[in-house]
């Protein structure tokens, strides 16, 4: 009895064949998930002015407490984006929603402030541990051209639970306390849990890199394209990426090396340590350099509200009309914000017309460079160590949160002059940041040219 020949279907051809209704529920999904990131991450710091009454937090203690979230996902990030490699981006997405909304509805009874660090430090390994994996669940799913795109969407849900969090915090915590913010957050967070155990797919390129059975693999292809289960396909590869080997952390770190990503690697981490830097001394001190600098304290709040949310906005807007061009045009953001830092720096326009619109719009453009930024911390890896690299990218960029308050709190907050030599640091920064980018398209450029020098035969494509 004659048997019909098996076809190979080239997944990656087939996924960029273009949008779909999935990929925008996907989408979807993936804002909430980073929305209620966002959130239980962000409540801290708008209820620490309740905690300090009640805790009566010395200075000290509330820097603890503000920084044990920030060390937490700088070792979630790690582990996340490891795990994630292993076992698949789903279940590590998954429990780390599990886990953040349960140690977020814990926290509401913290009693002591070294309870309130463990909690928050415990939190933040959740919350750190997942952004990599949903950065590389829509990386690998979306079609060429929309890859980064899709990063900043998402993240785009980070700064809005972000913001959310403020307004929690106001209509909760004045009638029933700190700790209810907590909990309502929390259980918001668990009920997202439930829904995502229905809704949250597995990476398929994840699943064909890692050798899954065709079998387990079609019916989430289906999901894109109902026609393609019927299609009588045997067998499933990836023709634009290389083979990985190794499943220990060491194995997979050091495919972040391989090749041109040898320059790629490094070349990520510093620049998203520079953007992380400058955002963070911005969220941190920002409200305090305008008010040094004369402006009023609620306009000075005002301001940073806006240019937070409208830089996440204009990164998305950035990437949408950019991405296909290559990176180098994301320096576009950075670019601009030099100038306007060191304008401000100069203390030549204080108190002048221009004031407010250059703090404004230099706040806006390193919010939009930074989201584009992160966009860039998963693309250029394989599929098997994806996460792992955007872990480590999100690792180096927590070491710059970190280090921003601290270096912020003791070089520019002394006086007037002092807050313009912070605005001076910024500036140089952002240079760094479009050095950086610069750098990375010319090694994005190599690093093209060496996968097309390794890509397999064409298949016969998917129909």
């Amino acid at each position: 009895m004659a048997t019909t020949p098996g076809r190979t279907l080239d997944v990656s051809a087939f996924l960029n064949k273009g949008m779909t209704p999935f990929h925008k529920r996907l989408l979807i999904i993936s804002c909430l998930v980073t929305f209620f990131d966002g959130l239980d991450f962000s409540l801290i710091a708008f209820t620490l002015p309740y905690l300090r009454e009640q805790m009566a937090l010395t200075d000290e203690m509330t820097g603890f407490v503000s920084s044990a979230a920030f060390a937490g996902q700088m070792v979630g990030s790690l582990v996340g984006s490891y795990i994630a490699d292993i076992v698949g981006r789903r279940p590590v997405i998954l429990w780390c929603t599990v886990l953040s909304a349960l140690l977020t509805f814990v926290t509401g009874f913290a009693g002591t402030p070294e309870m309130l660090i463990v909690l928050r430090f415990l939190g933040g390994l959740a919350i750190g541990g997942l952004l990599a994996p949903i950065w590389s669940l829509n990386i690998e799913s979306m079609p060429a051209g929309k890859k980064a795109t899709a990063v900043t969407i998402i993240m785009l849900g980070f700064s809005a639970g972000g913001a959310a969090a403020g307004q929690v915090t106001n209509f909760v915590a004045p009638d029933y306390g700190w700790e209810a913010v907590f909990w309502v957050s929390g259980a918001a967070t668990l009920a997202l849990a439930v829904v995502l155990q229905f809704t949250l797919p597995e990476s398929v390129r994840w699943m064909v890199a890692k050798g899954r059975p065709t079998a387990q693999v079609l019916p989430l292809l289906s999901r894109f394209d109902p026609g393609v289960g019927q299609a009588g396909y045997t067998e499933l590869v990836l023709s634009d990426e290389r083979k990985t080997s190794g499943e220990s952390p060491w194995a997979k770190s050091a495919a972040l090396f391989r090749g041109a990503l040898v320059f790629i690697t490094p070349v990520i981490w510093i620049t998203y340590f520079f953007s992380t830097f400058a955002i963070y001394l911005k969220s941190a001190f920002g409200v305090l350099f305008m008010e040094t600098l004369g402006i009023e304290r609620t306009m000075a709040a005002d301001l940073a509200s806006i240019n937070g949310l409208l830089g996440a906005i204009g990164g998305v807007i950035l990437l949408m009309y950019t991405e296909k061009r290559g990176p180098i045009w994301i320096a576009l953001a950075p670019l601009i914000g030099v100038p306007l830092a060191l304008l401000i720096g100069s203390g030549l326009i204080d108190g002048g017309p221009l004031f407010i619109p250059v703090i404004l719009l230099g706040g806006i453009t390193i919010g939009v460079g930074h989201a584009a930024v992160i966009s860039m911390t998963s693309v250029y890896y394989p599929s098997a160590v994806r996460s792992t690299g955007g872990g480590w990218a999100s690792f180096m960029a927590k070491l710059a949160a970190v280090a921003a308050p601290i270096v912020g709190g003791y070089y520019f907050l002394a006086d007037r002059q002092a807050v313009l030599d912070g605005y001076n640091f910024t500036a140089l920064c952002l240079a760094g940041v479009v050095l950086g980018i610069v750098a990375l398209a010319f090694f994005a450029k190599r690093l093209l040219a060496e996968r097309a020098a390794e890509a397999e035969p064409a298949l016969e494509p998917a129909e």
